[in-house]
């Protein structure tokens, strides 16, 4: 069943190796727990022993947001089992995930953002390349991995568009504002002839030797930034995508519009953000009504 359903993930859903391997992890983990639960079948568990099996991640000291991707991976597993008919009923279906698993990161207001962006030394190379991957990641909500796997082609600065290859290889094509237009413009005239030295490279945003910048070393330069902006909340790459997201629905976006961008296959995904928004209304009517 297991190998199946893997399959299915792979073949016809086309999710990347990360999440493949994630979602055989939770499902390894469910098995031994239904093994020491006195050899039981994943075709014998009922909704009970799946909140007892939860409770027990809980327990052993799992945040509440990975026990929540527990659930979700064993509500696609059962939602498969059940729509190819190997088993007849779903015993996760009726479990909703807890509300504290959906917490998101610290999202960066507008005027952090700014801040942000101000601490680059933009009369060197390497703070134009820094500042433009950093504008880029923000203006297009880009995932850390999309953004250093970029290529020279796959920007528009003329059109204002970015081509992208996210999860699964799934490609979208992500309009940019004329903010990262001018920046990106201005870092590929000027600042990436000076990275490369005379070499080639096919990679928009280059380290040493033209080789592409690295997640790892992109999140140390971003700690290093926040450090000196002064800003006391915990910031990584994606920070910038969470603030994408919930910047575009407070100003009114279509939900739609923004699962596109953001390259989620499932709406119920780019849903989440809709709470962050309401609970950002809600701290601002609170704050400046007369009666809040």
């Amino acid at each position: 069943m297991v190998d199946q359903y893997i399959n299915y993930l792979i073949l016809e859903k086309g999710l990347s190796k990360n999440t493949i391997e994630s979602y055989s992890r939770d499902i390894s983990r469910y098995v031994e727990y239904l093994k020491q639960k006195g050899g039981k079948q994943i075709s014998d568990a009922d909704t009970p022993l799946i909140l007892t099996y939860l409770i027990s991640l809980r327990d052993g000291g799992l945040k509440a947001r990975s026990t929540a991707r527990h659930l979700v991976t064993l509500r696609g597993f059962y939602r498969y089992l059940v729509q190819e008919k190997i088993i007849k009923h779903d015993p996760a279906r009726l479990i909703d995930l807890p509300k504290s698993g959906l917490k998101l990161p610290d999202v960066l207001s507008v005027s952090e953002i700014k801040l942000l962006l101000s601490v680059p030394d933009t009369q060197t190379p390497l703070g134009l390349r820094n500042a433009a991957m950093i504008e880029l990641l923000y203006a297009a909500g880009l995932r850390v991995s999309e953004l250093v796997n970029l290529k020279l082609l796959d920007i528009n600065t003329e059109a204002g568009f970015v081509r992208v290859i996210g999860k699964g290889s799934k490609e979208r094509i992500v309009p940019i504002g004329h903010y990262a237009q001018k920046r990106l413009g201005n870092y590929v005239k000027t600042a990436l002839p000076q990275l490369l030295k005379g070499g080639v490279s096919h990679y928009l945003f280059v380290a040493r030797a033209g080789k592409p910048m690295t997640r790892q070393g992109f999140w140390k330069l971003l700690k290093q930034y926040a450090l000196q902006a002064g800003i006391a909340k915990k910031i990584t790459p994606h920070s910038f995508r969470h603030s994408f997201a919930s910047h575009l629905l407070e100003g009114g976006a279509d939900l739609r519009a923004v699962q596109v961008m953001l390259g989620h296959a499932d709406i119920a995904t780019t849903q989440i953000y809709t709470h962050v928004a309401r609970e950002h209304l809600k701290q601002m009517h609170a704050k400046y009504h007369p009666r809040g």
